[in-house]
């Protein structure tokens, strides 16, 4: 059961969220031509007059770009405005989510992007742990993840999302908590929706952007945390063998945060997870606005 905040944006209004409906021919619902983005919110621990929300910048430009693959023209200052309203105006008291979505609000039945009409929404939710932060048991898809040369894979394209949809279903109903998917050429590529990391002989490594994976945002935020730790951090191809004999795995994502990984398949991994833990405690620092080396990264909301 989601509880949702109060107040939607929708159609360029701010109503109650029970209000904002679309219609049953609305054009993205038949043809998966949306693009959402998701950010993460929470009441400053040390200051409740104030709301933080995690690099609210990169969000607004990644779900901008999204836009520009729907032929749509939607700035990313538009998109943070309207947040920032929105944030106001709902003034939520837990750690929450909020959803922005563009999509073709358009009632025809052409499959196209060209003369249609496009619209933008945000709705919210509270929202806490997405996954088990004591760690999570993965089994490797049936389903592989698409190719960029047939889906513009650096947007968060809804319809994008039925592989993502098909590989989590298969692995809870197997017993899992979720699926990591190969790509088409059979190296690892990201997890139903986050990225992933393995650690060898101290060193972080993570398949690159060559790899079909989304340009996540808590994974170039992990990467430069872990940089200027000192860790030494290497995006290349990696192999489905090196997953079973890492000495530590983790997701990364918006929702999921840093999650570590306990299993994949039957072959568990360490429990001792030094550099896993060091860069969880260092993201949650940040977000919570007690490092002062992030500031940039989180924007603060005066309520």
């Amino acid at each position: 059961m989601h509880n949702f905040l109060p107040i939607a944006y929708f159609q360029n209004q701010f109503i109650p969220f029970e209000e904002a409906k679309i219609s049953i021919a609305t054009h993205a619902l038949h043809y998966g031509t949306g693009a959402f983005g998701g950010l993460r919110g929470i009441r400053d621990p040390q200051n409740k007059k104030q709301i933080l929300l995690f690099r609210l910048d990169r969000h607004c430009q990644r779900l901008s770009n999204s836009a520009r693959y729907l032929n749509y023209d939607l700035p990313a200052d538009k998109i943070k405005d309207v947040i920032i309203d929105f944030v106001k105006k709902n003034q939520p008291e837990i750690s929450f989510y909020i959803r922005p979505f563009v999509y073709t609000s358009d009632l025809g039945i052409a499959p196209r992007l060209h003369k249609i009409e496009k619209d933008f929404f945000v709705y919210g939710l509270e929202l806490g742990d997405y996954l088990s932060p004591e760690g999570i048991n993965c089994r490797i898809s049936s389903w592989h993840r698409q190719e960029d040369r047939s889906f513009p894979l650096r947007g968060k394209i809804s319809g994008a999302y039925i592989t993502s949809s098909l590989a989590k279903t298969e692995a809870v109903e197997s017993g899992f908590d979720e699926a990591i998917l190969m790509n088409s050429q059979g190296k690892v590529c990201e997890a139903t929706g986050m990225n992933i990391f393995i650690v060898r002989n101290g060193k972080i490594i993570t398949p690159g952007f060559e790899q079909d994976i989304l340009e996540g945002i808590t994974r170039d935020s992990v990467l430069t945390i872990a940089k200027n730790l000192g860790i030494e951090t290497v995006e290349r191809p990696v192999d489905k063998s090196e997953l079973l004999i890492a000495d530590e795995v983790f997701l990364s994502g918006t929702a999921a945060k840093i999650t570590p990984v306990k299993r994949i398949e039957n072959y568990h991994l360490s429990e001792n997870r030094p550099i896993t833990e060091k860069l969880r405690s260092k993201l949650a620092a940040i977000t919570e606005n007690r490092d002062k080396d992030y500031q940039d990264w989180v924007y603060k909301i005066p309520v």
